[in-house]
């Protein structure tokens, strides 16, 4: 009898659980229907207008195609990028395929002056809003590591948008982004995937004079090139950081590019000063900028976009180099060639 007592009370209580936990998972759902693509009504348009004067536009394509490296998204294809790659300026009609497991497969977009396809459909504050708080035009948002201009300065913001509203309109619809039951569930509780704060946006007027001293290579690390989204190692279910700044380790897939092996995958290199580190392979500055400017593409997957990078001036090129040199000394991947994953 009181064996029976015994089941019927644990019988009650995995009932209970059980009960608990459809509840939960159906509350789970609820939410995440209801907030995983919500629009963010609250956030709001910075003060932004495009210029036509030539020097801040001829200063917008140097970041496009230089330190932002947006070419390298935004090209469109894998094919497009090899016309990069031989020295071609092409249309930036986006389209280009990023499959990113658990989330899905997400799609750069047309940044081209299309009215119906491209940017020409919005303002310049809807672009603004969407480099500074991650908030795409159509209000929802986007994904914060993509995003790593929140802190760029109002004159370098101001200079992107004034060029790319010179780009030629090129009609190309691009898909929308396709997300697994898996990366909505994400995207609803991560915070890396809902609109940056008023308090984490706090952009300069104007940015670091273009000269090598550390000042501008952390500006250009941080709010330009997203040397730290890259070079950071990062938790591949929430994306929260999950090892110290610049001191690599991110596995990466290989770019799709002729000649590259699909299992062959890069771990990006520490740039830290730390033993072993990628940076010290580079005694000296001068070392360093001729690896950018001249050193080029050493393997056909590198995820790396080597091909911007050789754009930027000597200046800043010289600037990262002064600033990861002051980066507190961190254990970490040199990224030599890659390893295999099958």
């Amino acid at each position: 009898m009181a064996t029976r007592r015994l089941w019927r009370k644990v019988l009650y209580g995995l009932g209970i659980i059980g009960a608990v936990l459809v509840v939960a998972v159906i509350g789970l759902a609820a939410y995440v229907a209801r907030t995983w693509d919500r629009v963010w009504d609250d956030v709001p348009i910075p003060e932004v207008h495009a210029s036509t004067d030539p020097d801040v536009i001829k200063r917008g394509e140097y970041f496009v195609y230089g330190p932002s490296h947006c070419v390298e998204c935004h090209a469109g294809s894998w094919e497009a990028f090899q016309k990069v790659i031989d020295g071609e300026k092409v249309p930036l009609r986006g389209g280009l395929a990023f499959p990113a497991a658990p989330l899905g497969t997400l799609y750069s977009r047309n940044i081209t002056s299309d009215p119906e396809t491209g940017i020409g459909r919005y303002s310049d504050g809807q672009i603004a809003r969407m480099m500074r708080y991650s908030v795409r035009p159509d209000g929802r948002a986007a994904i914060q590591l993509i995003m790593p201009f929140h802190n760029m300065s109002d004159e370098d913001l101001v200079a992107i948008i004034s060029y790319l509203r010179t780009l030629p309109p090129v009609k190309h619809q691009v898909p929308e982004n396709e997300y697994t039951v898996v990366g909505k569930v994400i995207k609803s509780l991560v915070p890396l995937f809902k609109p940056r704060t008023a308090a984490q946006v706090n952009p300069p007027k104007t940015s670091p004079p273009q000269a090598p001293t550390p000042e501008r290579g952390e500006y250009l690390a941080r709010y330009v090139g997203n040397c730290t989204g890259c070079h950071t190692k990062h938790d591949q279910l929430t994306f929260n950081a999950v090892g110290p700044e610049f001191s690599g380790g991110e596995e990466m897939e290989p770019a799709m590019l002729p000649g590259y092996d699909p299992k062959t995958w890069y771990r990006t290199p520490n740039l830290t000063p730390g033993p072993g580190s990628a940076l010290l392979k580079f005694p000296d500055r001068a070392t360093w900028i001729a690896r950018f400017k001249v050193g080029g593409r050493h393997h056909a997957g590198s995820p790396m976009p080597w091909e911007a990078f050789a754009q930027i001036s000597e200046a800043d090129a010289g600037a990262l180099y002064e600033f990861f040199k002051t980066l507190p000394p961190t254990e970490g991947p040199t990224g030599e060639p890659g390893f295999r994953k099958e």
